[in-house]
């Protein structure tokens, strides 16, 4: 058997992809790590949590929840799926629309959500901690032009 190996050079928008891509999973990990030790949360269960709480009424339009997420609708239902058996969300009737359910952030997951927000703050100043003030606003821009 012959073995191919195969040269494709990527531009530096790639390369750069590819690092922000690393970067972020490597971001992603630890904060999971963290938060799920001490809150037995991942930072997409967060992510939800934190929305939630933002949110007018502290509840959402799954498909809100799902486009605020950049994942599909059923995506983010598989995910609110544990989420509801824990007692972190709730599942509501849209009074305005009764083909869509709202997500309600419950008094527990509320409870959660507090004190997992002083860790994942703690645990982002520490992951930041290499970069100064200028370079944390610098990739807040960033992060929201690449976003939009």
């Amino acid at each position: 058997m012959q073995i191919y190996k195969v040269v494709v050079t990527v531009n530096t928008q790639a390369q750069t992809v590819l690092a922000l891509s690393r970067a972020v999973g490597e971001l992603t990990g630890r904060i999971d790590n963290g938060l799920g030790a001490v809150h037995g949360l991942g930072l997409a269960e967060f992510v939800v949590l934190h929305l939630l709480a933002e949110a007018p009424g502290q509840s959402m339009r799954r498909i809100d929840l799902a486009g605020a997420l950049g994942r599909t609708a059923s995506g983010v239902t598989r995910m609110l799926m544990p989420m509801e058996k824990t007692g972190l969300v709730l599942k509501q009737r849209n009074p305005r629309d009764a083909r869509s359910s709202l997500v309600k952030l419950s008094r527990g997951g509320g409870r959660i959500y507090a004190e997992a927000a002083v860790s994942f703050d703690e645990m982002s100043s520490r992951q930041l901690q290499r970069l100064n003030k200028e370079q944390v606003s610098d990739l807040q821009k960033l992060t929201q032009i690449l976003a939009s």
